[in-house]
């Protein structure tokens, strides 16, 4: 099992990109490994509940729903 950072730096400006670490995240504690999610730059926006509920990524599920199961698998998230 392993420990890994994933970082995100894009905002609500780029919804895809933005979504990238917690759909990695997410793939990630499936897989078995202990992920984390470092927030920096524009990506700290997502940490606001409107600005979350707003970001949709393409080919993803809505960054809230993501957001909400990194939290239920205990996913750190840093900002």
């Amino acid at each position: 099992m392993a420990r890994i950072l994933y970082v995100g730096t894009a905002g609500s400006d780029d919804p895809t990109r933005a979504g990238f670490p917690f759909t990695f995240a997410l793939g990630a504690v499936e897989a078995g490994h202990q992920p984390e999610i470092f927030l920096a730059g524009e990506a700290a926006y997502l940490m606001k509940e409107d600005v979350a509920a707003a970001v949709l990524p393409v080919g993803m599920a809505p960054l809230r729903e993501m957001f909400e199961e990194v939290v239920a698998h205990r996913v750190p998230v840093y900002v």
